[in-house]
């Protein structure tokens, strides 16, 4: 029984999974919830589904990138029950997670995108067969952004940091969804794999994938 968790985004999102099947999941759209509902959420979870903490065979995170408090507060939480109770820490990629989230009925690639303020987003690129084409990156998009992909394939851009580029990446192969959000759902699926491989992240040591520095702006000094 593996315990998901996604705070990548303004989304709050848990999910049971038994294997790869998904037994339950919450998503709370919520923004600035995380540090209040996340653990009522994972609480009420499990005592929906009369599953104990102690039944937990995993912990699985999205892992970033995303929001820097978002992905602080999922790690912080998953750390937790896994030194409580002395479980594995498994790390999706939540772009790679937020993939799965759409069924590619068309013989074309996929690029989620997560915003990241301005007309910089978090995307990656994903063929038809489910490869990574491109790994998760920071990218500032302009109008000639995926040119060398988009000239041989079809590409569909979705997530929330999507919407903004519809005005400028403007190729003819390129396709926009809406309404495409992180979910536990996906991370699960995914944990499922690396817990089969034993792919589990140090306790200790192991940081979120920001992509970029954590930015602070100084609150201008009034004149009086």
């Amino acid at each position: 029984m593996i315990l998901s968790i996604e705070t990548s985004t303004h989304i709050c999102s848990v999910a049971l999974h038994q294997k790869a099947d998904l037994v339950d999941f919450t998503d709370l759209d919520k923004p600035n919830s995380h540090g209040e509902k996340l653990a009522l959420l994972i609480k009420k979870l499990l005592t929906k589904n009369r599953v104990n903490m102690e039944d937990l065979t995993g912990v699985a995170v999205a892992s970033g990138p995303g929001s820097y408090t978002g992905l602080r507060i999922g790690l912080s939480t998953a750390k937790g029950i896994c030194f409580a109770l002395d479980l594995p820490l498994i790390a999706v990629d939540t772009l790679t997670a937020l993939a799965l989230r759409v069924e590619n009925s068309k013989p074309q690639w996929l690029c989620p995108m997560i915003d990241a303020r301005r007309m910089e987003v978090y995307c990656q690129l994903v063929d038809e067969k489910g490869g990574i084409r491109a790994p998760s990156e920071a990218k500032i998009i302009d109008h000639q952004s995926f040119d060398k992909y988009l000239t041989r394939h079809e590409i569909l851009f979705f997530g929330n940091g999507a919407a903004k580029c519809k005005n400028t990446i403007l190729h003819h192969n390129a396709n926009f969804m809406d309404d495409v959000l992180p979910s536990a759902r996906t991370v699960g699926i995914l944990a499922w794999q690396k817990f089969l491989a034993r792919d589990f992240e140090n306790l200790a040591y192991f940081e979120p994938g920001y992509l970029k520095e954590y930015q602070t702006t100084v609150p201008k000094r009034t004149v009086l």
